[in-house]
């Protein structure tokens, strides 16, 4: 009977995305899916005895990007791709709801926000690749959005659910995550090494020595001094710090945009070569003079 009922409700809904296609263009997502189980796992592959990649509860939402065929969808939940079970999921062309974030990918062209879910509806904005957006809901195959206060419709051929609105995916984050804690693992190994101005280690470092013999360790080539760091990677702000990224510290005298560079570690926590302790220590930013002379912060990983 579910398996009916599931072959029932695809044939309505194809009849009803026909009707729609004028409408739709090109969107390739089928709709939203509410998870209707207690408990629904997200396969890897097609079938049960796949790998699991999560569980959702029910009332969560997945996109369903395509049928997977034997009573599979294919989904995108919470970021992450895989598959999930149609017998447990309702399947919605239209809803209002909070999606979470979603990514502009356009291969570095842009994309058209409209007033409506079609390419016949007036142009609100344009965004461009790699533009982060809050997702308000779907309808036929247009993700409703909001961008810095400007509501609109984009085709949800161009965007990419993310974790927030840091603009990562899920698989992208433990990515970064595994390399941040392999980076800050290393630099750990440092702790008690003397701090000599102009020193490039291994054995003595200054500030932004330290903090570029740890990232050339791991492949990337930065500026040797704290100001000049400030040239590399993207600014992120002190509310949006993650474990690997380099913070900068400024001493109210010098002329320089820093005058002090570390790595956070997480916990309100950063390890650097310190001019206080003169070797190779952690520092809170909380309470301290750290967290006055605090500036700026720049992420490469």
């Amino acid at each position: 009977m579910p398996r009916l009922r599931q072959t029932l409700r695809m044939t309505v809904l194809s009849a009803a995305l026909l009707l729609l296609c004028g409408v739709s263009a090109s969107a390739a997502d089928l709709g939203v899916g509410s998870v209707t189980a207690s408990s629904l796992r997200l396969r890897a592959e097609a079938n049960t005895t796949s790998s699991i990649l999560a569980t959702a509860a029910e009332g969560d939402y997945a996109i369903v990007k395509e049928e997977a065929g034997e009573g599979w969808y294919k989904v995108d939940y919470k970021s992450i791709t895989g598959y999930m079970s149609a017998d447990y999921v309702n399947l919605s062309t239209t809803l209002e709801a909070d999606l979470g974030y979603g990514r502009v990918e356009t291969e570095g062209s842009s994309l058209n926000v409209r007033t409506g879910p079609g390419t016949d509806f007036d142009r609100v904005e344009i965004l461009y690749d790699g533009a982060v957006v809050k997702l308000l809901g779907m309808e036929n195959g247009w993700y409703k959005l909001d961008h810095k206060g400007s509501v609109g419709y984009a085709s949800s051929d161009y965007i990419v659910l993310c974790q927030d609105e840091s603009g990562r995916r899920s698989d992208e984050t433990v990515a970064v995550s595994s390399l941040a804690q392999e980076l800050i693992s290393y630099a750990k190994q440092y702790l008690g090494t003397p701090y000599v101005w102009a020193a490039n280690g291994p054995n003595s470092f200054d500030c932004s020595g330290f903090t570029k013999y740890v990232y050339s360790h791991f492949g990337y080539s930065i500026n040797r001094t704290a100001s000049g760091q400030l040239q590399n990677g993207v600014p992120v702000s002190r509310s949006e710090l993650q474990p690997g990224d380099l913070v900068f510290f400024h001493n109210g005298k010098s002329s320089s945009a820093a005058t002090h560079v570390g790595i956070y570690i997480g916990n309100d926590e950063f390890i650097h070569a310190s001019t206080n302790t003169y070797n190779v220590t952690i520092n809170s930013l909380i309470g301290t003079t750290y967290d006055r002379k605090f500036v700026y912060a720049r992420r490469l990983i």
